[in-house]
């Protein structure tokens, strides 16, 4: 028999959960279904669902964005860029370009894109002017960027790469003397493409129930509860509950075509820090597309400043689920989807941004001080 989302639901409350649980999702997907299913008040008051490093946006380092825009601003190119990127604001004055939206507005040539193909052919359509793909993101937007590179591509067409490696983050916050939670749901795309033993490391080395989930609240249920069960019978294992999608080993073809495109590197996590084998950097086979080694004088050192956030965000310890969205100190005053300060706030699948979606408009500390606000899915 099929379960449905009720039936893992009432399965969930019939656990005897007499203290405090806490589950991390690492997939700004998962939270927007979580948040906008309702399930956090939907389960039982012991469980604790905390939103994890799952959104690339926001944890795309400053002075890449920064180097996007002296680039659309300064350099005779077009450039391209998923679309959440554009209102990404970087830490200078007011009177200055914030954001690639803004360098968009007064004039550069600056076009959203949804995949990798419309990349190449803008620069199919431009063969006399220089294309710089600003691409960001995590292993399954990363795939399709290999993939480009692998088929070839224009010589006018340059990758400006920022792309991230998801694992890296949680091994990091395990690694702390603080990890903040006890049962993991781990990312079903990703591990689409990367297979779940990616994450087996949680269970064997951290002895945290894991279980991969897909995007439906019947699968982010059945995910929930074998950790919980886990938790409860002393089991520790890697469940897949997105059977449908997540198959053993992964995409073989996606992890060849990365392999052969891109190298592990060091890569700065914004507002983070450097985390070791974090990032994907292009093969020097590459190298004559390599946005970084093309515009050399736009690789601005001076702005590689770890851990940097525009002053008052707090989008890093949201990110790392330290705080809840609106425990930001700016969440809901000075910080809004229309007037964005942090990352966490322009991405949809930034954490701040799907709680205000949901309809979580007041900073915690006034909700304190007063009435609280009503409970958030």
């Amino acid at each position: 028999m099929t379960l449905t989302a009720q039936d893992w639901l009432a399965k969930i409350h019939a656990l005897p959960l007499d203290h405090r649980v806490r589950i991390m999702n690492v997939c700004g997907g998962h939270e927007r279904s979580i948040t906008m299913a309702g399930i956090r008040s939907a389960l039982p008051k012991t469980v604790e669902l905390i939103a994890g490093p799952g959104c690339p946006v926001c944890v795309c380092p400053e002075e890449d964005v920064y180097q996007a825009i002296q680039l659309a601003l300064r350099a005779d190119v077009i450039l391209v860029a998923f679309g959440d990127m554009l209102r990404v604001p970087v830490n200078v004055p007011k009177s200055q370009v914030r954001s690639l939206e803004q360098a968009k507005a007064g004039g550069a040539d600056i076009r959203p894109i949804a995949s990798p193909r419309e990349a190449v052919k803008i620069a199919q359509q431009n063969p006399a002017r220089a294309v710089v793909f600003f691409a960001a993101g995590f292993e399954t937007t990363t795939a399709p960027v290999a993939a480009m590179l692998m088929e070839g591509v224009p010589d006018n067409l340059f990758v400006l790469l920022s792309a991230r490696r998801t694992w890296p983050a949680v091994a990091m916050l395990l690694d702390s003397d603080t990890p903040g939670f006890d049962g993991l749901v781990a990312p079903g795309h990703v591990s689409t493409v990367m297979g779940p033993e990616e994450w087996i490391f949680v269970v064997k080395k951290h002895n945290i129930p894991t279980a991969v989930a897909g995007f439906m609240p019947v699968s982010l249920l059945a995910a929930m509860y074998s950790v919980l069960r886990q938790l409860l019978e002393g089991e520790r294992f890697l469940d897949n509950c997105y059977p449908e999608l997540v198959r053993p080993g992964g995409n073989r073809s996606a992890q060849a075509q990365i392999a052969q495109a891109l190298d592990d590197t060091d890569a700065n996590w914004r507002g983070i820090g450097v985390i070791p084998a974090s990032g994907f950097a292009l093969n020097p086979r590459f190298s004559g597309n390599d946005a970084r080694s093309q515009y050399p004088d736009f690789d601005t050192e001076g702005r590689k400043r770890a851990g940097q956030m525009p002053p008052g965000c707090e989008c890093a310890s949201v990110v790392l689920g330290k705080i809840n969205p609106n425990e930001c100190k700016i969440y809901g005053r000075a910080c809004t989807p229309k007037t964005p300060i942090g990352p966490c706030m322009v991405s949809d699948e930034g954490a701040c941004r799907i709680w205000w979606a949901a309809g979580v408009r007041t900073n915690a500390a006034i909700s304190a001080k007063n009435t609280p606000t009503a409970d958030m899915g």
